[in-house]
C-alpha cells in the first residue's frame, strides 16, 4: 500500500461519496487529512470514522466557490497540521441538460463550483506547496471531459476545464517540484446516485440502477473505494514520475462500448 506518512492532505468535498473514500484511504496511509466541505454532519461522520481507525482528520467548513471561505479553510488547515503537501480537488456538482434547456443560473452554478472552485483552491494552496518545496495536486475530472455524453452540457464543459487546468498546472509548477494529474471516472455508486434514483424513479429504482450499471461494459458502477485507491497511488511517491496525465477509471466505457 502506498504511504502518505507525514503528509498533510486537503480534500475538498471530503465528507461523502468519493471524497469520503479518499479521505479514509489517505488517513489510513498516514496522512493528516483536512476535509473541506459544506455538509458538517457528513464530514463529522467521516472524521469520526477516521479517528476511530487511528487516523488524523479535521473538518473545515468551506464553500469552494467563495474565495474568503477557501482562504479561511486553508488557514485553519495550516494552523491545525502545518504545511500542505497534497490537494485533492474533489468537490463538484452535477447537472442534467443540453445547450438549449440548461438555464443560465444552473450553468453559472456548475461553473462556479466545478471550475472556479478548483481555481480558488489552487490559488490558495499552490503557494504553500512552492514554499514547502513541492507537492501533489489531483483533480477529479470525468469521462465527460473527453467524450460526448447526452444531457450533460454544463457538466461536460466544467470537467473539460478541469482537464485543461490540470495540464496547465502541471506545466507551470513542475519546476517547483509539484505534480498535477486528474482522474476521469465513469459512473460511481455514491449517495448522489441513490438520491437521484429515489427522486426520479421511485417505482422502478432497482430496474434503473441495473440499467445505469450496465452502461459500463464491465457491468457495474465503480465503487468510491476503487477511485480512492487510484488517488492514493497518484498522490504518493510511488507515482513520483507521473504528471500531466489523466487516468480513466471507467469499466471499459471509452474503449469497449459497441
Amino acid at each position: 500500500m502506498s504511504s502518505l506518512a507525514n503528509q498533510v492532505a486537503v480534500i475538498t468535498g471530503g465528507g461523502s461519496g468519493i471524497g469520503r473514500a479518499i479521505s479514509e484511504a489517505f488517513a489510513g496511509a498516514g496522512a493528516a487529512v483536512a476535509i473541506f466541505d459544506l455538509d458538517e454532519n457528513a464530514a463529522g461522520e467521516t472524521v469520526n470514522a477516521i479517528e476511530a481507525a487511528g487516523g488524523r482528520a479535521k473538518f473545515f467548513r468551506c464553500d469552494v466557490s467563495d474565495a474568503a471561505s477557501v482562504e479561511s479553510a486553508v488557514t485553519g488547515a495550516r494552523e491545525a497540521f502545518g504545511g500542505i503537501g497534497i490537494l485533492v480537488n474533489n468537490a463538484g456538482i452535477a447537472n442534467i441538460g443540453t445547450a438549449t434547456n440548461t438555464g443560465e443560473s444552473d450553468f453559472d452554478r456548475v461553473m462556479r463550483v466545478n471550475v472556479k472552485g478548483v481555481y480558488l483552491c489552487l490559488q490558495a494552496v499552490l503557494p504553500i506547496m512552492v514554499e514547502g518545496g513541492g507537492g501533489v495536486v489531483l483533480n477529479l475530472s470525468s469521462i465527460a471531459a473527453i467524450t460526448g455524453l447526452k444531457d450533460r452540457f454544463a457538466y461536460s464543459a466544467s470537467k473539460g476545464a478541469v482537464h485543461t487546468m490540470t495540464l496547465s498546472v502541471a506545466a507551470d509548477y513542475l519546476q517547483h517540484g509539484i505534480r498535477c494529474n486528474a482522474i476521469c471516472p465513469a459512473r460511481v455508486h455514491t449517495p448522489f446516485v441513490d438520491g437521484y434514483l429515489a427522486k426520479n424513479y421511485p417505482d422502478n429504482r432497482d430496474e434503473m440502477f441495473e440499467k445505469l450499471s450496465k452502461v459500463q461494459p464491465i457491468g457495474r458502477m465503480a465503487l468510491p473505494a476503487e477511485v480512492a485507491k487510484l488517488a492514493l497511488y497518484l498522490c504518493s511517491d510511488d507515482a513520483s514520475y507521473i504528471t500531466a496525465q489523466t487516468f480513466n477509471i471507467d469499466g471499459g466505457y471509452l474503449n469497449l462500448r459497441n
